[in-house]
């Protein structure tokens, strides 16, 4: 396999200046849907885990304009934190209620391996079930069944995730930020060197430093009287 790494930055732009977002930023680019016999109560919204804390938020906003290169002109928008609660969901809950069946178990929450139509116990420890997603059913398929599958997925309407980028590369001369953006786990202080164990950041950085050096060693011929027009076009 031959191939080159092409890095594209993400339209982050326009929330890294001024954080936090607004809640009605965010609730552009979040739903939270509860489905159940019954809407959520405040104990049910007490267990979500998106819950926000407005001094968390300030104190993490502020230890990153300290100590991380890339945020030292982030913006910290008061007006916008303000508005967060100290323990609260930051979007709003949307509820759609779904059916019941025979037993105590919502038709929602049945998946197609479970033929109980009752839970629960009347003496002993109460049992836990977690409903969760694998990817099992998906590990030992081939590209084409597996492409197969999100064909499918998008004919029913199935929902998708699209993350946008810039129309140009980025640049890998004198850019110093570009590892620490691309790999904020490897250098959460926004400064450090390629020696951390990361097997894709290590391909990416040989490849970059590949093209460095081509770049630099490599030169034109062109005839004395073609010289201008090229000059031009390149």
């Amino acid at each position: 396999m031959i191939s080159n790494v092409t890095s594209f930055a993400n339209p982050t732009t326009k929330v890294y200046r001024l954080l936090p977002p607004s809640k009605r930023d965010i609730d552009d680019v979040i739903a939270i849907v509860f489905t159940g016999s019954t809407p959520p109560t405040e104990e049910d919204r007490a267990r979500f885990p998106v819950l926000v804390r407005r001094m968390k938020i300030l104190n993490a906003l502020e230890w990153l304009k300290l100590n991380h290169s890339g945020y030292r002109d982030l913006v910290i928008d008061r007006k916008s934190l303000n508005k967060y609660g100290e323990s609260e969901i930051p979007v709003e809950v949307l509820y759609h209620k779904t059916q019941v069946g025979d037993g105590n178990i919502p038709a929602s929450s049945l998946s197609v391996l479970n033929t109980d139509n009752e839970q629960g116990t009347e003496t002993g420890p109460c049992p836990f079930t977690v409903h969760g997603l694998t990817t099992s059913k998906f590990s030992n398929l081939s590209s084409n069944a597996r492409k197969a599958i999100g064909l499918q997925h998008l004919s029913k309407d199935g929902a998708v995730l699209a993350v946008g980028q810039s129309e140009k590369p980025v640049g890998l001369f004198n850019n110093p930020l570009l590892y620490t953006q691309m790999y904020l786990w490897l250098f959460p202080y926004g400064m450090g060197s390629p020696g951390q164990m990361d097997g894709i950041f290590m391909v990416s950085a040989f490849n970059h430093l590949q093209i460095k050096a081509s770049s630099n060693a490599s030169f034109l011929m062109v005839k004395r009287g073609n010289f201008e027009n090229i000059a031009s076009s390149l």
